[in-house]
């Protein structure tokens, strides 16, 4: 059998994507996913199984039984069909190349930084960009090699990070250029003009793997990076997270939105990652350089005035 469009996917952008391209620009002839079981053995923030779009299109939907998409049912469903065109949208790990020869026309995801590619490589790459404190996305529709996000670029879009932004409404901001990206694509497939730029003038740099310990905060840090982190890794991702007093997991305290208070105020009685006051339920803690009001958090532990995050 063959299969024109073939998105590959694991998440809620991933099924916002399908719909996308179902209801606006042409049908999706399969969908290839994990099985829940996979995610057992990945971390996999925002997961989402993707049957549901059998149910909501009729479209088909492969669970492959291993990310890397090398076990024998997925090896052996490839072989078996045609492919022309794959779009991949949420999908963190390497296609392999005996999967990319499968695709006439080739294998297409995103990838962004605040340069150009090869620039910023890697893993998590908005989530970096917001805690690194920068300002613009340069988000990349490139082709597929066997080699991690390579400047074979078919078109790019950019938007801003504002101070405002978390990582969910940052992915709000990449969906939208994502979707102009996808409609150029497949306009260019469906004349058989896809053209690649594979020339650039940049230099390679990497982004490193992010995992849920990366998320714990330091009160010893200025302001504006605990910011940073907080809304780097909100949610869907696991948050950022400290402790009350003591390093235990029945004090943990996972801080899901704050923001800076005042700079100004003389808290020099307090130590760094003291609560200061608390108004509304909402944390005043003091920092280097200022303060944070945390606005929205989860602990076990009632947490007082006086009490230390580290």
């Amino acid at each position: 059998m063959k299969y024109r469009v073939v998105v590959f996917g694991v998440k809620d952008t991933s099924e916002n994507i399908v719909t996308f391209i179902q209801e606006n620009i042409c049908p999706v002839d399969l969908v290839i996913t994990i099985s829940p079981e996979v995610t057992k053995k990945n971390q996999v923030s925002g997961y989402k199984g993707l049957s549901v779009l059998t149910e909501k299109y009729g479209i088909p939907v492969h669970e492959a039984d291993s990310y890397f998409l090398t076990d024998e049912k997925t090896q052996s469903f490839l072989a078996e069909n045609e492919f022309d065109i794959g779009i991949s949208m949420g999908w963190q790990r390497l296609i392999p190349k005996s999967v990319l020869d499968r695709f006439q026309y080739g294998i297409y995801g995103f990838h962004g930084n605040c340069g150009y590619l090869p620039f910023g490589r890697g893993r998590s790459p908005l989530n970096w960009s917001i805690i690194l404190g920068d300002t613009r996305f340069n988000l990349n529709l490139f082709r597929y090699d066997e080699k991690a996000d390579s400047p074979n670029v078919f078109a790019t879009e950019m938007f801003s990070i504002t101070p405002h932004d978390d990582i969910r409404t940052a992915q709000y901001k990449n969906m939208i250029c994502s979707k102009n990206l996808i409609r150029k694509l497949l306009t260019a497939y469906e004349t058989g003009s896809i053209t690649i730029r594979t020339e650039s003038k940049d230099f390679d740099s990497w982004y490193q793997k992010r995992t849920a310990v990366d998320g714990k905060v330091d009160f010893h840090k200025r302001t504006r990076e605990i910011y940073n982190l907080i809304r780097g890794v909100a949610a869907p991702f696991p948050g950022a997270f400290a402790y009350v007093n003591e390093e235990q997991e029945d004090r943990k305290i996972t801080i899901w939105e704050a923001h800076p208070f005042d700079e100004m105020i003389d808290f020099s009685g307090y130590a760094p990652g003291e609560v200061i006051d608390i108004f509304d339920g909402k944390l005043v803690i003091r920092t280097v350089d200022g303060s944070l009001l945390i606005d929205r958090f989860e602990c076990m532990q009632d947490i007082h005035t006086g009490d230390i995050l580290k």
